[in-house]
Formats: structure tokens, C-alpha cells, sequence
């Protein structure tokens, strides 16, 4: 990961907005700079070189989730629930990918020692819930496009649609589509 060289600039702000820049800063625990520089990636959109590493996106996205709102009557925003859905989708294909990972450096690990009875550490990652998805994002799962999905789905039956959905998922999970809510369910 390569640093991102910086330079420094000065500005004249009203004193009341360094104020309330200074107070952000302390609450969110993060410097008056990176919260400039966040407002900045705001209004210029991305700009190459400055590209956010992995660590400091999840890190903007944990903040994003802090301030999302709560709600007591169940009264979810729908573009809310979508992006929670959306990122819990893309938290668990990180989890497999990082499971594909340890699996490799496990084996390279049982190569690399054949004659030597070590133990290794197996690290077991917490197993995370699959929530429904839509028809685009299973299809991204089961490296399928949306049209073989949905031809699959209507030509055969439920049960033999699960067994076709496990051959194709990562994770040999089966698939069944709810038509109320026009969501694909993991079966268990």
C-alpha cells in the first residue's frame, strides 16, 4: 500500500466553521484534516491518486453505519435497508475470500513442512448469516448473468433449483425464491 504524499496548504475560515470542525473532529476521534479531505472527496468525487485504502473505506463505512438512523416502530428507510443489505453482501464475500486465503496459506503451510508434525493454527472465522438476495447479486454469487438465474429458477422445479444453486455456489448453499418479497433465500 503506498502513502499518499501531502501538502500543506492554508486556508481562512470563518472561525465559527473551525470551531465546529475542531468539535467533529474530537467527537468522531479523527483529525480536522482527514474530515476536510473527506468533504473534499465529497464535492470532487474520486481523483486518481487518492484513492482510500481498504482499511480506511471500511473504517468511513463503520462511521457511516454510527450515524445511520434508528428507528424503535420498525420503520426502516428502503434505500437504508438496501445499502445494509448491500453491505452485508459485500462483508460476507470478503469473509469467503479471506476463508480461500487461510485455506492456500494452510496448504502452502502443510507443503512447506512435510516430514515436520507441527500444529498449525486454524483460524475459524464467526460464520456469518446470509441475508436475502436480489436476482442481480445472487447471480454475481453463482457467477451466473441474471437471465440463466431466472431461466434456471422457472424451468425446474424448487427442490432441483436448490440442488443447482449448491453446485454453483461457493459455499454449496441452496436458493429459493420467494415471490412476495422477489428475494432469493439461502436454504439451509
Amino acid at each position: 500500500m503506498t502513502k499518499i504524499e501531502r501538502e500543506s496548504i492554508n486556508f481562512k475560515l470563518p472561525k465559527t466553521l473551525t470551531a465546529a470542525l475542531r468539535k467533529v473532529a474530537r467527537e468522531r476521534n479523527t483529525t480536522a484534516t482527514d474530515l476536510v479531505i473527506e468533504g473534499l472527496h465529497h464535492v470532487l468525487g474520486s481523483v486518481p491518486g487518492t484513492e482510500n485504502s481498504v482499511e480506511a473505506r471500511l473504517a468511513q463505512l463503520e462511521e457511516q453505519l454510527n450515524y445511520l438512523p434508528n428507528s424503535t416502530d420498525g420503520g426502516v428507510d428502503i434505500g437504508v435497508e438496501k445499502r445494509l443489505s448491500s453491505l452485508e453482501q459485500k462483508l460476507e464475500e470478503f469473509a469467503l475470500r479471506l476463508a480461500k486465503i487461510e485455506g492456500a496459506i494452510t496448504t502452502l503451510g502443510q507443503r512447506s513442512y512435510p516430514n515436520n508434525r507441527r500444529q498449525s493454527f486454524n483460524y475459524h472465522p464467526p460464520q456469518l448469516e446470509l441475508q436475502p438476495y436480489t436476482g442481480e447479486n445472487l447471480a454475481k454469487r453463482l457467477g451466473v448473468d441474471i437471465a440463466t438465474l431466472t431461466r434456471e429458477r422457472e424451468s425446474q422445479s424448487q427442490s432441483e433449483f436448490e440442488i443447482w444453486c449448491r453446485r454453483k455456489d461457493p459455499s454449496p448453499v441452496g436458493w429459493r425464491f420467494n415471490s412476495k418479497d422477489k428475494l432469493y433465500h439461502p436454504v439451509k
